[in-house]
C-alpha cells in the first residue's frame, strides 16, 4: 500500500539544545511538554483507565537533546520527582516507545508513573522517529535504535543527581527487543524490563506463530530490494506495515487493536504514521535480539505480557532463553496494546518493586 510521504518538523531542535555536554533545556510544567489527545478523532476504547496522556503534578519535565555515537541528535523528556534532593544520587530508568510510535505514546506515561515512585526517568524518541534525527524518516535501523538506549545511558551518567551505577531500562513493544540488544553489549544497563515485547526480528522473519513461509519471506525481501532501485532513482518512498489508516470488513482483530490506540484520540500523535519505509523494513530480518540473551545474566530481567496478547510468544521465548535472575509476569485478561496505556491493568507496582529491589 502506498502512503504519502510523512513530513516531520524538527525545527525546535536548535532552540532546545543548550550544550552538547548536558543536553538540558529549561524546566517546564508537564502540561507544557507532554502531548494531549488530538481533537476531532473518535475517543477510542478508554476502559480500564486508559490514560496515555497522563501528567502528574508530582514530577517536573525537561526536554533534553543528546547525541548518540553516530552524532545524531536524540530527543527525550527527562522526568524528575518534585522535591528531589539534587545533591543526592538517584537511580534512573530509560523508557523506550513501541515500534513506529513516539515518546508521547506509552513511553511518557511509563516514565511519569515511575518518576512518581522516586526514579529519574527518561523517555526518548528513537532515531528516525519523532523529534530525533535520522533521514529518511521512519527508516528501520535496529542497531541504531539499540544504540539510542546506550546514548540515553551516556546522558544520564553525566547528570549530577543520577547514580551512574544504578540505571535501568524499560522497553515497550518493539523497544523491548532493542533494549535487550543494547543490554547484551552495555553492562551499564543494570536492570531490564520489557512490556508487551515484540521480537522485531522474529516477527518480520517468521510472522506471528511462524505464519510466514520462506517463500513469502523471499518475496518480501525482493520487493524491498527493488524499491531501493526506485528510491535511488528519485522515485516515491513507499511505506509498509504499521497500523492501518482505515478499517474494513477484512481488518483483523490485531488491526483493530492497534487502530483503537494509534488512530483515535486515545493514543494518536501527529508526529508519527507508524509506517516504516518498505525498502528498510527487511533489516529486521537480520535482527536477532534473543541470541546470547543469557549473557545479560546476572543482571535481572523482567518480562511483562498480557494473558491474551498476540505478542505473548515473544516474552515467553525471551524468558525461556534468558539467564537468571528472571521473572515473567502475565497480566490476566490483558491484550498487547492494553499494556500501552490502561493504567488499571499495567502492573506499575510490580515494576516499582522490581526496580527498587534491583537498583539498590
Amino acid at each position: 500500500m502506498k502512503l504519502p510521504l510523512a513530513t516531520h518538523r524538527r525545527s525546535l531542535l536548535g532552540a532546545l539544545l543548550l550544550s552538547s555536554f548536558s543536553g538540558l533545556v529549561a524546566c517546564a510544567s508537564p502540561s507544557a511538554l507532554v502531548a494531549r489527545p488530538t481533537p476531532g478523532l473518535a475517543s477510542g476504547d478508554t476502559s480500564n483507565g486508559a490514560d496515555n496522556f497522563y501528567t502528574s503534578a508530582k514530577v517536573t519535565v525537561q526536554k533534553v537533546v543528546f547525541k548518540n555515537q553516530y552524532k545524531m541528535n536524540v530527543v527525550g523528556n527527562l522526568f524528575v520527582p518534585k522535591g528531589l534532593d539534587r545533591g543526592a544520587k538517584t537511580p534512573a530508568i530509560v523508557v523506550g516507545h513501541p515500534m513506529g510510535a513516539v515518546k508521547e505514546q506509552s513511553a511518557n506515561l511509563y516514565a511519569t508513573k515511575m518518576a512518581e515512585q522516586g526514579f529519574v526517568t527518561l523517555s526518548l524518541d528513537l532515531s528516525f522517529w519523532g523529534e530525533s534525527d535520522g533521514q529518511p524518516r521512519n527508516a528501520v535501523a535496529p542497531g541504531i535504535y539499540s544504540e539510542d538506549f546506550s546514548a540515553a545511558v551516556d546522558f544520564l551518567r553525566t547528570q549530577p543527581f543520577v547514580d551512574r551505577e544504578r540505571i535501568g531500562a524499560i522497553g515497550i513493544c518493539g523497544s523491548g527487543s532493542f533494549v535487550i540488544s543494547a543490554a547484551k553489549i552495555d553492562p551499564r544497563i543494570k536492570v531490564i524490563a520489557t512490556v508487551s515485547m515484540y521480537d522485531m526480528g522474529a516477527a518480520n522473519r517468521n510472522g506471528l506463530r511462524h505464519s510466514v513461509t520462506l517463500e513469502q519471506r523471499k518475496k518480501l525481501i525482493e520487493e524491498a530490494a527493488l524499491q531501493r532501485d526506485v528510491e535511488f532513482a528519485g522515485g516515491e518512498t513507499r511505506y509498509t506495515s504499521g497500523t492501518p489508516e482505515e478499517l474494513d470488513d477484512k481488518s483483523t482483530s490485531i488491526d483493530r487493536e492497534f487502530y483503537d490506540f494509534y488512530r483515535t484520540a486515545r493514543g494518536h500523535h501527529p508526529n508519527t504514521t507508524t509506517h516504516p519505509t518498505l525498502s528498510s523494513n527487511t533489516r529486521f530480518m537480520n535482527f536477532y535480539p534473543f541470541t546470547d540473551i543469557e549473557t545479560i545474566s546476572p543482571r535481572p530481567m523482567l518480562f511483562i505480557a498480557g494473558e491474551n496478547a498476540h505478542s505473548r510468544e515473544f516474552s515467553d521465548e525471551a524468558y525461556r532463553l534468558a539467564g537468571d535472575p528472571k521473572e515473567l509476569v502475565i497480566v490476566p485478561g490483558a491484550g498487547h496494546v492494553d499494556l500501552y496505556d490502561r493504567v488499571n491493568l499495567i502492573p506499575f507496582d510490580k515494576l516499582t518493586t522490581f526496580f527498587r529491589s534491583n537498583l539498590k
